[in-house]
């Protein structure tokens, strides 16, 4: 039933949500991070802004190692990675999120989290608020890659991540966030 639901909320969405094409983050520069990706003009802007700066937020927290997310610290991320990317704009993406200091601000624990109450939430936001619900689940597959050492952002596997996920959660309602998010299959790139 929740999976249905789910999957539902995200056809709808898929209409309404364009994707740039994959991309490795010790490749992109800061400079092209910058201004080819968050400053683009609107009309060639493939990603949302938002989205963009979460995904990368869960990122930069599975690579320091934690298990929370922060609920009230992606501006101050997002302006720190800015700044950073100001002040080195030809270091490489993937390097200049290892520098971003990560605000311990309000965290929630994905340990200690749900999977099935996480399930029931996001299913619930996802019917009213389509947008919050995939920023959230942009964080979570970002956190995703960063857990398993990739690099890659590839705002076309979300679809298929979130559906692996809710599958996960109505599977094994007793697991926790982080054992569910942990244990997803990423889709595999298309060549």
């Amino acid at each position: 039933m929740k999976i249905a639901a789910v999957c539902a909320v995200l056809a709808c969405l898929l209409p309404a949500m364009s994707h740039a094409a994959p991309i490795d983050l010790g490749a992109l520069t800061c400079d092209k991070y910058e201004n080819e990706i968050m400053n683009a003009p609107a009309a060639s802007q493939l990603e949302d802004a938002v989205d963009v700066v979460m995904w990368l937020f869960g990122f930069a927290v599975a690579k320091s190692g934690a298990h929370v997310m922060y609920g009230d610290a992606l501006q101050q991320f997002g302006n720190s990675l800015d700044i950073e990317c100001k002040v080195h704009p030809n270091n490489s993406l993937l390097d200049t999120l290892a520098t971003v200091k990560l605000a311990n601000t309000n965290p929630m624990d994905l340990d200690t989290l749900g999977c099935a109450t996480f399930e029931a939430r996001h299913v619930e936001m996802a019917q009213s608020d389509p947008q919050s619900a995939n920023t959230i689940m942009m964080w979570l597959l970002g956190y995703s890659v960063g857990k398993v050492g990739g690099r890659i952002f590839d705002s076309s596997s979300l679809t298929a991540f979130a559906a692996g996920l809710a599958n996960r959660c109505t599977q094994h309602p007793d697991s926790t966030l982080y054992d569910a998010v942990t244990s997803v299959k990423l889709p595999k790139r298309k060549k």
